[in-house]
């Protein structure tokens, strides 16, 4: 009687392993595959349509394109940066100026999925942003910073454009949640430029 349940046990334990298993990889795939599907709606954006949903039932749309040279980044930027919108890609702060304008412009990611790439990031650093007219801004980081949440506000320029990054910290934490936030901290060399310029690969806020 006893071996019988041990096998029954050890099956359900192995099965449930496997269920846990596929949820967390669906959350990477989830994240990698909705890029593609980004990747269309940018497209017709760029043509001039305005809020482009991805799929249906979105509500979010795409805002712009972030790319960093040196990491061989390349992701689509999304409005809102509400939970069901990080799940797809890095959104945009609301309470922030969008990207493009004049301002401090807030970009938010998870730290184990589209913004892991920012532990690798290091000052002097060009980060490019392409806006939905074609305009290019390019960005140099100035400042690499862990701070409290609960301690440290993000001020909000609106005579400099600034772009700040922001994702959890530790980047291994086990478990989500944690206070603390990785910032980077990065200013526009000059003005938007026409894209001809740089090779784009086709294909509460202020609170932390």
């Amino acid at each position: 009687m006893i071996r019988p349940f041990l096998h029954t046990l050890a099956a359900m334990l192995v099965s449930l392993g496997l269920w846990q298993t596929g949820q967390g990889l669906w959350i990477y795939l989830k994240a990698d595959l909705a890029q593609y599907l980004l990747e269309f709606a940018w497209s017709q954006t760029l043509k001039g349509e305005r809020e482009v949903k991805p799929w249906p039932w979105a509500d979010t749309w795409p805002i712009g394109r972030l790319l960093v040279p040196r990491q061989g980044i390349d992701l689509i930027v999304l409005a809102n940066a509400n939970r069901r919108t990080l799940a797809f890609g890095p959104g945009h702060e609301s309470i922030s100026t969008p990207p493009g304008e004049n301002g401090t412009t807030i970009l938010s990611g998870h730290r184990d999925t589209h913004f892991r790439f920012l532990e690798f990031l290091r000052e002097g650093d060009r980060i490019v942003i392409q806006h939905p007219n074609s305009t290019i801004t390019l960005y140099t980081i100035q400042a690499i910073d862990i701070v409290d949440a609960h301690q440290t506000t993000i001020h909000l320029n609106h005579l400099q454009n600034h772009l700040v990054l922001v994702t959890c910290y530790p980047f291994d934490a086990i478990t989500p949640g944690g206070s603390l936030r990785y910032v980077v901290t990065a200013m526009a060399n000059k003005p938007a430029f026409d894209h001809d310029h740089v090779p784009v690969p086709p294909h509460r806020f202020s609170q932390l």
